[in-house]
């Protein structure tokens, strides 16, 4: 191993690289592992580093790409072919030339991470909103933040809210401890570095990929999307079976959505590192609004098939065969370059290609049952039909377990809707449920001047808290929400137009008094009795749940350890009833008297 220039800086030691031998060389680069392997023509460079979309946080979602545009910025109009990636979990800037064009590529990269042209920070924030609307979002989008919730790798679901709201100070601190080489590799095409390379960054940590979090308590789950397409993920231990499996798995649903049923044009599987341990396998398909039902049933056919391990030996010949047939590319060593800085980067072995072709060879039909098996039990499934609950899966969660007590602030366009606003978080009370976001756990709060409040909590549930659609949020009300979640989670976004802020839907009048039924009018004489049995059910409804409050306050009363929330499941729904009741009542004596 041969190490350039690297006068004041530490040197990380280059381990578990025997694998390379004879097919990649490796060096350190002013502190930076660095991987090279010769190929005819231009050179081919990427510098990584550990750090995306997934480091970040909903408030702050977009800093790296704002990172990785402003880097690029000086280097303007040119003829070189470059550009830059920000990922999950790593950040890319890649080029292609010839030597001096790589060289001053990587110089100017690193110049301007250790001095960002923050001048044009507002600018780079308008071309990335610019970007993200033009770009719009796939059919997979929805699954990272339905399995991770709003932080982690779920972040990749989500707008870069960052983009409204960062600072110099946070984009300049996020470079300095982020873009650093030790938490870099580069990878080149070539026989040896280049000379004159000044990739002169801050010494830093070499980060690990962030811990994954969950917003499925249950799985197999699914959910609702889109007509016309039909998407599974699931995460798995990364292992050669299950890069096969994907291929197994892929075929399946080509050979019986596409070739048999006609179902689908696109049925295919992927597999992709998430990080140094697991990895995400996606399938998709699309179909036709009047064939939806039958590839979801494809789907769902084709994964229990592969479940029981019915494989054909033949079908894993074909996409071992496949798979082998990499390492008959020319110049193998400049093209495993990337995936093998990848894995250095993320601390995943670098298996040699011996080693590898050995696991091909030795993954049977049993391998890829187990491996099916995994995907299943672990997977999300998004249909675009009414459910998947024939198939064993189980809905992702609607609504939150819990509510807060706070004031009531029922909506001025539905009477089965009530915004709860307390001083531990918010609560939007549906016909179907409860939806919390509590302050401690809010993703991120956008903040309107007009006094509307969006909540994001970490699992994802969303709270729209508008003024104008509920009673009584009066701005002492809003100073509630402003005191209660954590500043690093405040995101303002501009004023908004007065034709934007939200109003009411006007409500459907009352029929006429003609056209009511004649038992509630007749004559004109009113009905008492329906009136008097109503509200005789109330009261008995008011006795129990009052009843049942009394017993909740004693029991925790002498409880060691009372939890006085459990109060919440009988004092909301109590509450909401006496609304209705009090409303019922009200219209009952403005229509019939």
């Amino acid at each position: 191993m041969t190490t350039q220039d690297t006068a004041g800086t530490a040197q990380p030691p280059v381990t578990d690289l025997g694998a390379l031998h004879g097919l990649v060389s490796h060096t350190i680069t002013h502190g930076i592992p660095t991987l090279f392997a010769p190929r005819p023509g231009h050179i081919t460079a990427g510098l990584l580093f550990r750090v995306g979309r997934a480091d970040e946080t909903l408030a702050t979602a977009g800093l790296t790409h704002l990172v990785e545009h402003l880097a690029l910025h000086r280097l303007g109009l040119s003829d070189l072919h470059y550009n830059g990636a920000t990922a999950n979990v790593y950040t890319l800037f890649h080029v292609t030339g010839d030597e001096d064009e790589v060289v001053t590529y990587l110089n100017s990269v690193c110049a301007a991470l250790c001095d960002l042209p923050l001048d044009r920070l507002e600018t780079e924030k308008e071309i990335l909103r610019t970007e993200a609307h033009s770009r719009g979002s796939g059919p997979m989008s929805q699954l990272p933040l339905w399995r991770y919730g709003a932080q982690s790798y779920g972040l990749a679901g989500y707008d870069e809210l960052g983009t409204w709201s960062l600072t110099a100070d946070q984009v300049r601190h996020w470079a300095e401890t982020r873009f650093t080489r030790d938490n870099a590799v580069l990878w080149l095409t070539g026989d040896r570095v280049p000379d004159g390379l000044d990739l002169t960054l801050p010494a830093g940590s070499s980060l690990p990929a962030p811990a994954a979090t969950s917003a499925l308590p249950v799985t197999p789950a699914y959910i609702c999307g889109d007509d016309g397409h039909v998407v599974f993920d699931s995460v798995l231990r990364r292992s050669t079976a299950a890069g096969v499996f994907a291929d197994i798995l892929g075929r399946a649903l080509f050979q019986d959505l596409r070739q048999k049923g006609g179902y689908s044009y696109s049925a295919e599987a992927d597999y992709t590192p998430r990080d140094a341990e697991f990895a995400t396998l996606t399938a998709y398909a699309d179909a036709l609004p009047q064939k939806q039902d039958a590839v979801v049933g494809g789907f769902v056919d084709a994964f229990a098939r592969l479940r029981a391990g019915r494989i054909e030996q033949a079908e894993l010949d074909s996409a071992r065969a496949k798979l082998l047939k990499v390492y008959d590319t020319p110049d193998l060593g400049a093209a495993v370059l990337p995936s093998y800085a990848l894995s250095l980067l993320l601390g995943h072995p670098i298996m040699a290609p011996e080693q590898h072709r050995a696991e091909l060879r030795a993954v049977t039909v049993e391998d890829l049952r187990e491996v099916a098996r995994e995907a299943w039990d672990g997977g999300l499934l998004q249909v675009p039909t009414l459910g998947a609950d024939w198939a064993g899966l189980t809905a992702a969660p609607q609504y939150s377990p819990t509510g807060v007590s706070g004031t009531l602030h029922p909506s001025l366009e539905d009477d089965d809707v009530t915004l709860v606003i307390a001083d531990t978080g918010v609560t939007l009370s549906l016909p179907g449920g409860l939806v919390t976001v509590r302050y401690d756990a809010c993703a991120a709060m956008t903040t309107r001047p007009d006094g509307a409040r969006h909540l994001t909590g970490l699992d994802g549930f969303r709270v729209a808290v508008e003024p104008t659609l509920f009673e009584d949020v009066t701005a002492e009300r809003i100073a509630v929400l402003d005191a209660g979640v954590p500043p690093a989670a405040v995101v303002a976004l501009p004023a908004r137009t007065a034709d934007q802020i939200p109003q009411p839907r006007k409500r459907e009048t009352a029929p006429p008094r003609e056209q009511l039924s004649e038992a509630a009018v007749g004559t004109g004489e009113k009905t008492p009795w329906s009136w008097s049995l109503g509200f005789t059910i109330l009261l008995g409804v008011y006795v129990v749940f009052g009843a049942g409050i009394l017993l909740t306050a004693l029991h925790e009363a002498g409880s060691s350890e009372p939890q006085w929330s459990h109060l919440l499941r009988v004092i909301v729904p109590f509450a909401l009833i006496i609304r209705f009741a009090h409303r019922a009542y009200r219209n009952s004596r403005g229509t019939l008297d």
